[in-house]
């Protein structure tokens, strides 16, 4: 695990609170008294995915605030919503398609932020035979996995694309079958398949779904409704620590992914590809919308569209499934 002070900045600023505290004969507020204990459930392995979080934990932001937070891995043996429900965690990282579903189960979840502003989901493709445009699907073979149908179906539905046109060829979640020629594209999140392939030396051409149409907020933050009414204070020093520690990922990805790699040594992460991951996440996460009202931030509008989207998936919500007022809190809106 790396230090504490991960840059000369942060050093000094420390420095400077800890010597003005000894000067006083005081400590701040988050050293001086027991911090209330914190489960951050995130939505997957270890990976500069939640880079905004390990330098929350890095920089002591969660200290700050007055919690003592520890970030749980998830992964495919490890879903978000079961912790969260139960309140052995009191906060994760989910998506809007799974926790509407979730709550059609009688989960009492709401959405709390929008980390990801626009969804990851993308179509890779080899650039002498590109898909541009959903409608370019049509003749071509794509890779993917078979529970993502409902996906492609929606995409279509929203374009006026021939779903029958296309042939869906089950794969692994791997670049080879499309590098090879076995498929024309593949589906896959934006920030890991065709950053795999960029490391091997191709470079796919990467439509986003999110640019034809596909709106479901992506990396969002749920919790109970029990927890909004009675743990209301952690849930704020909770976002106010991810906020500031997405503001300095914005300021420096390279820096993000050197940490991740650093904290989580067994994890078996690559840095070069880290930061390509790093610096491709920035335009999914961060817009005009985050710039004006800050990270995380969804509107009527954007949550209407989601409530569009999710139709189309087969998910019966309404925008009651967002709650929008921690979120007004941490901004001071």
């Amino acid at each position: 695990m790396t230090s504490l002070f991960s840059n000369t900045t942060s050093r000094r600023r420390f420095l400077q609170v800890g010597g003005a505290a000894l000067a006083a004969g005081t400590l701040p507020a988050w050293r001086a008294g027991a911090a209330d204990p914190v489960t951050f459930q995130l939505s997957w392995l270890h990976s500069v995915q939640f880079g905004g979080s390990y330098i929350a934990a890095e920089r002591g932001y969660w200290q700050e605030e007055g919690i003592d937070v520890s970030l749980a891995p998830g992964g495919p043996n490890a879903p978000v919503e079961p912790p969260v429900v139960t309140g052995t965690a009191l906060m994760g990282i989910s998506a809007a398609d799974y926790t509407a579903a979730a709550v059609e189960n009688g989960a009492p979840f709401k959405i709390l932020a929008v980390a990801m502003q626009r969804n990851p989901f993308a179509i890779s493709s080899l650039p002498d035979n590109p898909v541009n445009t959903p409608a370019d699907l049509e003749g071509k073979s794509i890779g993917m996995a078979t529970a993502n149908t409902p996906v492609l179906k929606a995409l279509c539905d929203m374009n006026g694309v021939d779903m029958n046109a296309i042939e869906v060829v089950p794969t692994q979640y791997d670049g080879a079958p499309l590098l090879s020629g076995q498929v024309d594209c593949l589906l896959s999140w934006s920030t890991d398949l065709p950053v795999a392939m960029v490391m091997q030396g191709a470079e796919p051409a990467v439509m986003l779904l999110a640019d034809h149409g596909y709106s479901v907020h992506s990396q969002t933050y749920i919790a109970t409704e029990d927890a909004i009414a009675n743990r209301r204070a952690d849930l704020v020093a909770l976002l106010k620590g991810e906020v500031r520690g997405w503001n300095d990922y914005l300021a420096d990805t390279d820096a993000a992914a050197e940490l991740t790699v650093a904290r989580y040594p067994d994890a078996g992460l690559d840095l070069a590809t880290q930061k390509l991951q790093a610096e491709r996440q920035v335009p999914l996460m961060f817009s005009d919308l985050t710039e004006e009202s800050g990270f995380g931030w969804f509107t009527d509008e954007t949550v209407a569209a989601n409530v569009e989207t999710l139709g189309l998936l087969g998910r019966n919500v309404t925008p009651d499934l967002w709650d929008r007022s921690i979120l007004e809190e941490v901004h001071g809106a």
